[in-house]
């Protein structure tokens, strides 16, 4: 049976800058083996004990992956009808399959527009202190359906790290 553990956490880029953290907030909850955060962290999150704290390094290969040039695209400007361009900004689209998908505009002028597909932090080292605030079994609806609490948000708090 699958386990639900609940993390305490803040994260460092390799620059050492934080770049997310939910300490003084609900614990992020996860299922164990659905994907539902970055391997490398999962793998070490699940051989400590509650209460336990620790430092977690964890490579690019096992967070976001390794940055991959050939995931920069350049597209006609006229694609970008009515979207006031900046570089850096973050735009959603739909793949052919209907998943969600996050690119970044990494330059632009007149005539055409460059995005990258790469997640934001691909080819990143990230550092994590992380304290395992929860763990327990999970039911068999959270099991089936990989949402903890059965697919319902209390509070507005899903723990899904969005």
């Amino acid at each position: 049976m699958a386990n639900v553990y609940g993390i305490e956490y803040s994260v460092k880029n390799s620059k050492g800058e934080i770049i997310d953290s939910n300490k003084g907030q609900a614990p992020l909850e996860f299922i164990a083996g659905k994907g539902q955060i970055i391997p490398g962290l999962e793998k070490e999150v699940e051989k400590m004990e509650v209460g336990e704290e620790k430092t977690v390094k964890v490579p690019a290969s096992e967070a976001y992956g390794e940055y991959n040039p050939e995931m920069i695209q350049e597209l006609p400007r006229d694609q970008f009808q009515g979207i006031e361009l900046q570089k850096g900004m973050t735009l959603y689209g739909q793949t052919p399959d209907g998943q969600t998908i996050a690119v970044t505009v990494k330059d632009f002028d007149d005539n055409k527009v460059i995005i990258d597909y790469n997640h934001p932090l691909a080819g990143e080292d990230l550092t994590f202190e992380v304290k395992l605030v929860s763990k327990r079994e999970a039911t068999p609806e959270e099991a089936l359906t990989g949402q903890v609490g059965g697919g319902h948000c209390e509070g507005g708090n899903c723990g899904c790290g969005h």
